[in-house]
């Protein structure tokens, strides 16, 4: 016999939550304690070397709080000519690689060739091949042609990116065919096709290949300690080193005021690039 069960009988309880209300559950004070020692760890280095900067000991033990490390940098150094060259250097491998990760990306998506797909692998290949090992063979080209001990040897080497050319490539390959095929329709050929359509499309992923080159070679100390000599060639992460004294006597204070200076373009070029970078980033996601 079958019996009907009434509409207050068939609704559906809500269940009941375990945890009172205003107590977070344990899941969430572990994620808590996770990103606050993520934090702690990121930050406190840095929270560190600015206030040791602002702090110079004196001879007696003393602190005395001010610039006075800041003073001592630049009495020591040529910070101008230093962050100059680092500019220089910085911007033209930004640039460069830029271009040439973009042509080559767009060849390797866009232009079919016999042996694109080898080539394309002997360029990613090198990817794993470790700097330490690849940069005797360039001091001996760089010397070779004349260039040692000169800013060109930082930037004629930089140029070539295997990383942004596999980035430009998928970027353009997630472009549609629609256009180029339009542009062919209208008489347009590779390289037109390639100035006037897609590389305004991929301006995200150029903004990401130049901000992580920037990022690189600003912070970058082995390559200039190896092909550079003369002191009016130093960047700034090799010239900063002046600053330790001889056998490293001199004041962790004035070090670290040098680190906070170098640590302020990089900032300022991610509090400018974070949009882009975030957008070329994104960019595909949607598609």
């Amino acid at each position: 016999m079958t019996t009907l069960s009434s509409p207050e009988t068939l609704r559906v309880q809500p269940r009941r939550s375990r945890n009172p209300r205003g107590v977070p559950r344990l899941s969430t004070v572990g994620k808590f304690v996770v990103l606050a020692v993520a934090v702690f760890l990121t930050l406190g280095p840095v929270v560190w070397t600015v206030w040791t900067s602002f702090r110079p000991q004196v001879a007696g033990g003393d602190v005395d709080p001010g610039f006075g490390a800041y003073v001592d940098v630049f009495a020591q150094t040529d910070v101008m000519l230093l962050v100059w060259n680092s500019v220089l250097v910085t911007a033209l491998c930004a640039i460069g690689q830029m271009v040439s990760a973009a042509l080559a990306g767009y060849v390797f998506a866009r232009v079919e060739f016999r042996g694109s797909g080898l080539l394309f692998g002997i360029v990613l290949a090198t990817m794993m091949v470790p700097l330490q090992v690849t940069i005797v063979p360039v001091f001996m080209l760089i010397r070779g042609m004349g260039l040692s001990d000169t800013l060109l040897a930082l930037i004629l080497p930089a140029i070539p990116t295997a990383f942004g050319t596999f980035l430009m490539r998928q970027y353009f390959l997630g472009l549609p065919d629609d256009l180029a095929e339009a542009a062919a329709i209208d008489g347009a050929g590779p390289l037109r096709t390639f100035t006037s359509v897609y590389a305004p499309l991929a301006l995200p992923g150029l903004a990401i290949v130049g901000i992580l080159a920037f990022n690189t070679h600003w912070n970058e100390f082995f390559r200039p300690l190896i092909l550079e000599v003369s002191e009016q060639n130093f960047t700034m992460p090799l010239g900063l080193v002046s600053l330790q004294g001889n056998l490293g006597t001199g004041s962790v204070a004035t070090v670290l005021a040098g680190v906070v200076l170098s640590m302020i373009p990089a900032l300022l070029v991610f509090v400018i690039g974070q949009r882009p970078l975030r957008e070329g980033l994104t960019a595909g996601v949607g598609k």
